[in-house]
Parts: structure tokens; C-alpha cells; sequence
């Protein structure tokens, strides 16, 4: 197997010292404000995401506590709702798809063989808007009251009548301004992957993982739209007195339904999607040889993307709909089990014609594997439409949908993270504590939600803040509400096993999984120029491939990188990147003014946002000047 470091050569590195003084971040307050760096922009989606993550699971630990008695008076009825909404919303929206952006930003490009993306400051910008959104929104326990009418905001309960106050609109604005950022981001992938490739990376050589997010980005700039739709159309209901959703005045509160779960059904995919491609990214390199089914794999990612559109009104079946929509949403949600089965049987024939190394990463995987399958089980029962009647809005509705979600996406993101530390950081995670980690997590999880399948069968409903005593589910709600602690405390050892490596972990080395991919060809951490050679790919292992090589030519051209062409990845062009800029972060902070305008219903304050936002797109899209490089 062909291993290639990036270290220049002595006779290099004058050269590699003026790449690395064009592609470096500024020093200061400033150069941070301005990076456009991918590496330090995926970490900063990581932390901050991650820091959502622990905000919303300690609102669920909260929740668990109301729970884990009867008649609990911990929380009030009012807080209890804020709490579960912002729970769900923090999740779906603020953890699970910015972590996975993350994950992707850092390694898409070094993956690819490039610089770093397609359009740098997008990256920056998308990532500031997804900050303030984040903040945005969680300012709402500040100013009257956090949003209160669950993750998908269901009229007519989230309207002016039934939730009057700032609440919901904070749901509705904070989603429409996050979905700028989750917008620019998906273009940013898209652009990326067609276009900075490696020599030699042709369109049935990418890595699953980069089809995972191409696909993923697809679905995300085709569904996006429908939610934003939605919310726009609830904040006139509530503000300006529109009847979109007021049967009174002529509007139907299933259109927000349908809107909705026209997005909210791809959004599970657009979850799940890239948390799969880190599964088939890990399980090669630990199984040590190539994946099993490449091209079987690569349809059904893409079409797990496309039949995800064709499902969302499996959510819908209590709401009475006609038998003939019911049976399709019911066929098309059993169709889409097929490809998911394509990826797990691929998975373990990967791993059974391997020789299997047991590390932490693929732990996490394994994890996944058995939480998803059940997931998947609980997924196809619904799809049966008399079970789905008797089983709606019923606990056992959580149960499945945390298997999928917690089972089917955090596991995978915990195995990404422990995968690729040593190469964000140089430094290689503790193996005793990640193993402490897996099994703390895996029991707690597993003891806080598989009761929930029995208490959904016994008929507690979901989004009750507390219960009567004797209905038999005082038992299994405490159990829940242990394993949910004791899944906390596995996150809490993984926070512990980070700080530790951070300040003295053991150096990880170049490629110390021994993997296949083009990230691990370059140092721990990269530098701030990812290769000083651009790749030349043979192969879809290129590090296991002994044809493949290190670098074609120097490519000492300034900051640019190479473009390639869409399909074979022949080298077209060279392509001139933009430098640390803080236009990003003041575009993101004008769009933030006019949706606080919009909040207090301020019109000159909405004005000025405006003001200053085309202000701020005037000065990003003007000729650069070299005297003023911090600002292009």
C-alpha cells in the first residue's frame, strides 16, 4: 500500500514557507474575524454546533426529570413546551446538519485534492449566519418566551390566536435566516465537488462520503425552499393579518402540513445522508479493503435523495387523506427502505471479506449499524397505514425517531469525530476513553428509548408534561429518564477525552489509520494551503494505489487552486481564491438587523438592515485592492 506524506522536501520549503505566508490567516482579532480558511471555518461549525448539541440536551434532561415521576412539578406546563420545542428545533436544525457541515468543510476539500472550496467567503458568511440564527433564536428565553409549539410549529396552535407574543416568531424568522446559511452552504458543496477535484478524480472515483454530501446538497436546495415558504407565510398570518392558514378566512391548516413535511421528510435524509457517507469512509479503512458495491452505493444514495420527496405525507395519514394518496405515500415509504438495505448489506460484506481492526471509529459504526436497523424496522411499520393510525402521536413515535435520528446520525457523527481528530488536530484521541465513551452512550441510549416503544404501545402520547400515576408507565418512564442521564454522562466523557488530547495527546502522525483517501496525504493538521502539490489521482483508494503519487507539479502559483473538469477531472484552469475578508461577517450582521426589525416590527430598523446589507454586498463584490486585502 502506497502511504504519501506531504512534508515539502528540503529543496521545498522556501517554496512551501510563500505558500503558507499567502494562505495563512491574519494575525489577530481581525485575521480571525476574516478567516476564510475551510479548516478553521469546519472547526468553528463543529464547536458551535457541538455547543448547541450539549444546550439542547440539557433542555431534554430537563424534560426527562418533569418525567421521571407522575404528577412532577419541576416544570411548568408553559416552560415544558419551550423546552421541547427548542429541544427539537435545536437538533434537527442548529446540531445535526451544521456538525455534519462541519465535518464536511474541513475534509471535503482536502478529500478533493484542493485548496479549500469553491467560494470561500460564502463558507465564512454561511457559517456567521448560522451563529447569529443559533443566537437569534435562543434569545427568545430572554425577551417573552421561547417558541412553544413543537420542532414543526403546527397551525392553528402556532397562530396569533393560540400563541400570541414574539415565540413563534422567532421560529419563523430564525429558520428563514438559518436557511440562508444552510442555502449557501449546500451551492458551496455542489460548486466544489464539480469543479476543484484532483487530476485524475473522474466523476466514478469520488468517495462516497463526497456523493453522500453532493447528493445531500441536491436535496437541501430543492426542499429548503418549502419551509421557507411556510414560515413566511405563518409570520404575515401572525403580523399582518393574513388567512394562508385560517380556515375562518379561507386559508387550510394542512397546507402548513404539507409544506412543512415537504421539507421536513428530506431533512431526515439530509441528516442521514452524510452520516452514512462517514460510515462508508470509516469501514474501509478499518476493514482494510476498498468497499464492497461502489456503484450499488453510489445509486442508492442517490436515490434515497430522490425518493425522500415522495414520502412526506406519510406523516400525515391521521389527517384524512384519500386511500388512493394514502396507499402511494405508504409504497413510496417501503421503497425507500430498499436502498438503506443496499448500504447496510454493503457495510457488512465490506467488514466480513476484511481484516477487521476494532478501533474507536468503527465502534461508533457498529453502534450505528444495530440502532439503525431497529430505527429502520420501527420505520417500515409505519409505513402499514392501520398501524400508523394506532401508533401516531404516541411514544412510540419518539422511540423510532430517536433510532433513526440519535442511532442513525449521532452515532455515525461521533465516529466522524473520533475518525478525523488526528487530522484536525494533530493529536490522537485517548482509545480507552473512546471506548468508555461507545458504551456509556450506546447502553444509556438504549435504555432511554427502546422503553419508549413500550409506552407508546400502552398509550402515553407524546408531548404530555406529566401523567397519572397507575397507567403502568411510572417504571419505564424512570428507566428513560436514567438512560438519558447516563447517555449525558457518555457525552460528558467525550468532552473530557478532547480537552485531554488537546493538551497532551499522543501526535497522531500523518495517516494513522492507515486509510485510503486523499485528506490523510497531507500533515496533522493540514497546512494553511492543504497540498503544495495538487494530488493526481489513479484510482478511488489514491493512497493504497502505488500508481498514485504524491503531487503532480509544483503548483507555486500564489493563492489559487486548480479547476478541473466536471466529469473526467482534467485540469482547465487555475483559479484565483479571495483572502481573509470581513465582509462576510458584516453581510451576515446587516441580514441580522433586519430580521431583529422584522421581530419588534420596527420598519426603520428593517430599512437600515437593508441599507447596510447592500452596503455590504457592494463592498464584497467590488475590484479588489491589494493595499486593503483583509476587506476583498
Amino acid at each position: 500500500m502506497a502511504t504519501v506524506a506531504e512534508r515539502p522536501a528540503a529543496s521545498e520549503q522556501p517554496i512551501a514557507e510563500r505558500m503558507r505566508r499567502s494562505w495563512e490567516t491574519g494575525p489577530g482579532l481581525l485575521g480571525w474575524l476574516g478567516s476564510v480558511d475551510h479548516k478553521e471555518i469546519g472547526k468553528r461549525y463543529i464547536y458551535t454546533a457541538f455547543a448547541f448539541f450539549l444546550a439542547g440536551g440539557v433542555q431534554a434532561l430537563l424534560m426527562r426529570a418533569q418525567l421521571a415521576r407522575p404528577e412532577n412539578g419541576l416544570l411548568s406546563p408553559e416552560l415544558y413546551n419551550q423546552f421541547f420545542s427548542m429541544h427539537g428545533t435545536t437538533m434537527i436544525f442548529l446540531f445535526a446538519t451544521p456538525i455534519q457541515s462541519g465535518i464536511g468543510n474541513f475534509v471535503l476539500p482536502l478529500m478533493l485534492g484542493s485548496r479549500d472550496m469553491a467560494f470561500p467567503r460564502l463558507n465564512a458568511f454561511g457559517y456567521w449566519v448560522f451563529l447569529f440564527a443559533g443566537l437569534f433564536m435562543y434569545s427568545s428565553y430572554l425577551l417573552g418566551g421561547a417558541p412553544a409549539g413543537g420542532w414543526f410549529n403546527y397551525v392553528p396552535l402556532t397562530g396569533p390566536v393560540f400563541s400570541p407574543g414574539w415565540g413563534i416568531d422567532f421560529y419563523t424568522l430564525g429558520l428563514i435566516f438559518l436557511g440562508i446559511s444552510t442555502t449557501a452552504g449546500a451551492i458551496n458543496f455542489i460548486v466544489s465537488t464539480f469543479k476543484l477535484r484532483a487530476p485524475g478524480m473522474s466523476i466514478n472515483r469520488l468517495p462516497l462520503l463526497i456523493w453522500s454530501f453532493l447528493t445531500t446538497s441536491f436535496v437541501i436546495i430543492f426542499a429548503l425552499p418549502a419551509l421557507t415558504t411556510a414560515n413566511a407565510l405563518l409570520f404575515l398570518d401572525r403580523r399582518f393579518g393574513t388567512h394562508v392558514f385560517d380556515p375562518a378566512g379561507g386559508g387550510n391548516v394542512l397546507l402548513w402540513q404539507h409544506l412543512f413535511w415537504i421539507f421536513g421528510h428530506p431533512d431526515v435524509y439530509i441528516i442521514f445522508l452524510p452520516a452514512v457517507g462517514m460510515v462508508s469512509s470509516i469501514v474501509p479503512t478499518f476493514a482494510r479493503r476498498p468497499m464492497v458495491g461502489y456503484t450499488l452505493l453510489v445509486l442508492a444514495t442517490v436515490a434515497t435523495g430522490i425518493i425522500s420527496f415522495g414520502v412526506w405525507a406519510h406523516h400525515m395519514f391521521a389527517v384524512g387523506l384519500t386511500p388512493l394518496a394514502m396507499a402511494f405515500f405508504g409504497a413510496a415509504s417501503l421503497m425507500i427502505a430498499i436502498p438503506s438495505g443496499i448500504q447496510v448489506f454493503a457495510w457488512l460484506g465490506t467488514m466480513l471479506g476484511g481484516r477487521v481492526v476494532l478501533a474507536s471509529p468503527l465502534l461508533f459504526v457498529l453502534g450505528f449499524l444495530v440502532l439503525f436497523v431497529i430505527g429502520g424496522v420501527t420505520g417500515v411499520m409505519f409505513a402499514a397505514v392501520p398501524f400508523d393510525w394506532q401508533a401516531t402521536d404516541s411514544y412510540f413515535v419518539v422511540a423510532h425517531f430517536h433510532y433513526v435520528l440519535i442511532g442513525g446520525a449521532v452515532f455515525p457523527i461521533f465516529a466522524g469525530l473520533h475518525y478525523w481528530f488526528p487530522k484536525m488536530t494533530g493529536r490522537m484521541l485517548d482509545e480507552r476513553i473512546a471506548w468508555l465513551t461507545f458504551w456509556v452512550m450506546f447502553v444509556g441510549f438504549n435504555l432511554a428509548f427502546f422503553p419508549m416503544h413500550i409506552l407508546g404501545l400502552l398509550g402515553m402520547p407524546r408531548r404530555v408534561y406529566t401523567y397519572q400515576p397507575d397507567l403502568g408507565w411510572d417504571d419505564l418512564n424512570l428507566l428513560a429518564t436514567m438512560g438519558a442521564f447516563l447517555f449525558a454522562l457518555g457525552v460528558l466523557i467525550f468532552v473530557y477525552n478532547v480537552v485531554r488530547s488537546l493538551a497532551g495527546g499522543e501526535p497522531a502522525g500523518d495517516n494513522p489509520w492507515d486509510a485510503s483517501t486523499l485528506e490523510w496525504a497531507t500533515t496533522s493538521p493540514p497546512p494553511p494551503y492543504n497540498f503544495l502539490a495538487i494530488p493526481v489521482v489513479h484510482s478511488r483508494e489514491p493512497l493504497w494505489d502505488p500508481q498514485s503519487e504524491a503531487g503532480g507539479p509544483l503548483l507555486e502559483v500564489g493563492h489559487r487552486t486548480l479547476g478541473t473538469s466536471v466529469l473526467d477531472a482534467d485540469p482547465t484552469q487555475l483559479l484565483r481564491m479571495p483572502k481573509d475578508s470581513l465582509w462576510p461577517l458584516a453581510l451576515a450582521l446587516s441580514l441580522l438587523i433586519v430580521f431583529v426589525g422584522l421581530l419588534v416590527n420596527l420598519l426603520l430598523v428593517v430599512l437600515v438592515g437593508l441599507l447596510l446589507t447592500f452596503l455590504c454586498i457592494t463592498g464584497w463584490l467590488w475590484p479588489p485592492h491589494r493595499t486593503r486585502e483583509l476587506l476583498t
